[in-house]
């Protein structure tokens, strides 16, 4: 079939009956996409909070495996470990400046206001 012209058929189309649309469905699609609230934890808390659910699930299991005494000797390690390191001179000294810096920085510049219109936000 070979139509010169959809005319007809446009007529037709626009001559049916259509029903209404709901009266919630603007609201309905706003609620679903723009106004729908935030997520309850960012994708970091998530990270985060399946790390340290991955290292409680670790410690019981090296509980239950071994009993209390491969918990008490691993967290002996660890502590000697830690003390050891922190027995060290140049690392508290490392500790020491990297906390003074950081309290300089945010005490002189982090509470800066910026020029007006220079805000990443505004371009």
């Amino acid at each position: 079939m070979n139509y010169n012209s959809d005319d007809a058929l446009d007529a037709a189309l626009f001559a049916l009956p259509l029903e209404e649309p709901p009266a919630d469905l603007r609201a309905a699609i706003l609620t679903a996409t723009a106004y729908r609230p935030a997520p309850m934890f960012s994708f970091r808390e998530l990270a985060f909070l399946g790390l340290v659910c991955s290292v409680v699930v670790w410690l019981v299991a090296a509980v239950i495996a071994g009993g209390g005494s491969l918990f008490v000797h691993s967290l002996q390690a660890v502590g000697t470990f830690v003390s050891s390191t922190m027995n060290n001179g140049a690392t508290l000294v490392w500790i020491a400046a990297g906390g003074a810096t950081t309290i300089w920085l945010s005490l002189f510049t982090g509470f800066q206001p910026q020029a007006e219109g220079k805000s990443p936000r505004n371009r």
